[in-house]
């Protein structure tokens, strides 16, 4: 019975590895020269001026959105490209108007220059 969760104690312990041991590579190895630049506050491009309730640029939460978007757009396909043996033509021609649809609201976005920087 405990073999059955063998695969999955192993997963864990890799999974943990992978995490832990390049952070304590890095803390350990890594050179320690703070200076001014490095220490100075920074957020989201541009020199912390005013107090926190200040307006930001909305192309900020536009740029965001958009890399959830595509990010979910890739969450969608690992699964399908598992699968596509088995859901055949109709599973296919679903994704391609999927992505279709993704595509034209990206180059919809690109064109209205959302992506942009002045």
């Amino acid at each position: 019975m405990l073999e059955n969760y063998l695969s999955i104690l192993l997963f864990i312990f890799v999974g943990l590895a992978v995490g832990v041991v390049p952070m304590t590579l890095g803390w350990l190895l890594a050179p320690n020269h703070p200076d001014s630049e490095k220490l100075s506050p920074y957020e989201c491009g541009f020199e912390a001026f005013e107090d926190a309730r200040m307006k930001f640029d909305v192309r900020y939460y536009l740029v965001a959105i958009l890399f959830i978007l595509f990010d979910l757009e890739i969450a969608f396909l690992f699964p399908w490209a598992i699968v596509l043996n088995e859901i055949g033509l109709f599973g296919f021609v679903a994704m391609m108007i999927f992505l279709s649809i993704l595509i034209v609201g990206f180059i919809y976005e690109w064109m209205k220059g959302a992506l942009e920087w002045d």
